[in-house]
This record gives C-alpha cells, sequence and structure tokens, in this order.
C-alpha cells in the first residue's frame, strides 16, 4: 500500500508532497506521532523530521495519545478530530492510534533540521512562445 507524504517546513511556510511506494514506506512504518526521522531514508539527504500526525486508510485522523494501531472509539472533549464543540459537551469519535502501520494513508511530517539540498524546486517561469 501507498502512503502520502506532507512535508511541512515552518521556516517557509511551504509544503512538499510525495507519494511512497511499497518499498519506500519501511522506515515510517511502527514510528509514532512524535517520533523523528532521518531524511536520507526518504531521499533527503542531510534532513531531520518529525512525524505530525496522519490518517488512515478511511480518513479517520491519527491521535498522539491514542496508543496502538487500529481505531478506537474515544471521548472527545477537544482537540483533533472534532471539529465545533459547545461548553462542557463530551463526544464519542473514532480516531486512529499513534503508530504508523500498513493501513495509513497519509502522514504529516515536520521540518526540523534542513541540509544542503532544497527541499522545494522552484517553478521557473514559462517561455512565451509567438
Amino acid at each position: 500500500m501507498e502512503i502520502k507524504v506532507n512535508i511541512g517546513d515552518p521556516k517557509s511556510g511551504k509544503t512538499a508532497k510525495l507519494v511512497l511506494a511499497n518499498e519506500q514506506t519501511k522506515p515510517l512504518l511502527n514510528k509514532r506521532i512524535g517520533d523523528t526521522l532521518k531524511g536520507d531514508e526518504l531521499g533527503y539527504e542531510g534532513y531531520e523530521f518529525q512525524i505530525m500526525g496522519g490518517s488512515d486508510y478511511c480518513g479517520f485522523p491519527m491521535r498522539k495519545d491514542v496508543d496502538g494501531v487500529m481505531r478506537k472509539k474515544i471521548l472527545i472533549v477537544g482537540g483533533l478530530g472534532l471539529r465545533k464543540n459547545t461548553k462542557g459537551r463530551k463526544v464519542r469519535k473514532n480516531v486512529a492510534g499513534n503508530t504508523v502501520y500498513e493501513n495509513t494513508a497519509q502522514v504529516n511530517l515536520k521540518v526540523l533540521k534542513a541540509g544542503q539540498k532544497p527541499l522545494f524546486e522552484e517553478a521557473k517561469p514559462e517561455e512565451k512562445k509567438e
């Protein structure tokens, strides 16, 4: 199964998107939210990333406070997985665990340490043909 990876750079405010195939996902498997990851494993020399979150194949968000890989139905007062909530209301919602596994569809990464090669390819302006 493939995993979509969003790499956010806090300095520039931009996000790089890439899709990892089956063999390329091995460095991400069994990592938890908050773990660090060397950029060399994903093809970015000198970079260091931190896993910030993600979602499973059905779109349920990963929560840091839910251990494991399975989906769980938890009581949420606020935060991730709950849109708008009135004061004092508790809602039971399905969320994914904090560990990346085979059925994780999307993972969000944050750049902790930048490497020499730029993360984002600058778009060149197209030449006009007359």
